[in-house]
């Protein structure tokens, strides 16, 4: 059995808030994640994350709204499915369409606000317990597999890793969500413009509204850019404390 003792050391360990990283460690996984997201092999292996997020996001939206979520699907080209059910008009569905796309930079912002405070393995163990309930609705086996790894390797620096190489992991992730959302709204407008995805989440948006799909582009275009300003300023706190400033 687990003591009192135990329970209160953990919980100060989950809770307890990490000294300022190095402005240098801020600046440079920054630049880690930026490489990543705009070189074509990197972002090929690590987009995966961002699908997960993607799909997440539908799947979270689309309980919140009280659709019947029967499941998702990850798949190795880096696609993923999430299948609801419910009434295919309304805003239940308009909102679970939307979170897609957006649920990747908003789910870096909240990171970042955790990382602002420094609450850096708390993040990991909630970055953790997102990917255990989303496993639970998983429907194949890349994705039971993908799931797995991700969670086991943050599960891992969670629990072994010294603080610094924790706050390593930490901001590079989370940087990554902040930038790598904005890449697939470009991809998609442009594959879009090529007859290529007629389907989109932005088409199926124009399809239940009287807006246009481009619309909905540039709406997940906006978001996703405020979210990465917003962020950008919390992750850069330990930056302008060097340097004397306050917000």
């Amino acid at each position: 059995m687990v003591s009192i003792d135990g329970l209160g050391g953990l919980w100060d360990k989950l809770f307890a808030a990490q000294p300022d990283p190095p402005p240098l460690l801020v600046l440079l996984t920054a630049a880690v994640a930026l490489v990543v997201v705009s070189t074509r092999v990197p972002w090929r292996i690590a987009r995966n994350a961002v699908t997960i997020a993607h799909e997440g996001g539908h799947a979270l939206v689309a309980l919140l709204t009280g659709r019947r979520l029967h499941g998702i699907r990850l798949h190795s080209d880096t696609s993923g499915l999430t299948l609801s059910a419910g009434r295919p008009t309304g805003p239940g569905m308009i909102l679970t369409l939307l979170a897609g796309y957006i649920a990747p930079p908003l789910v870096g912002l909240a990171g970042a606000w955790l990382l602002g405070g420094n609450r850096i393995t708390l993040l990991l163990w909630v970055a953790v317990a997102l990917l255990l309930a989303m496993l639970v609705m998983i429907r194949n086996v890349f994705g039971v597999l993908s799931l797995l790894v991700t969670g086991g390797v943050v599960l891992a620096v969670s629990w072994y890793a010294e603080p610094q190489v924790q706050a390593a992991f930490a901001y590079t992730g989370v940087w990554f969500l902040l930038l790598g959302g904005v890449r697939p709204v470009v991809e998609l407008q442009r594959l879009r413009s090529r007859g290529r995805m007629p389907a989109s989440d932005a088409d199926q948006l124009a399809g239940l509204t009287p807006l246009p799909a481009f619309f909905w582009v540039t709406v997940f275009a906006l978001v996703n850019l405020v979210a990465l300003g917003v962020g950008a300023l919390l992750l850069a706190g330990p930056i302008l404390t060097g340097a004397g400033i306050t917000l």
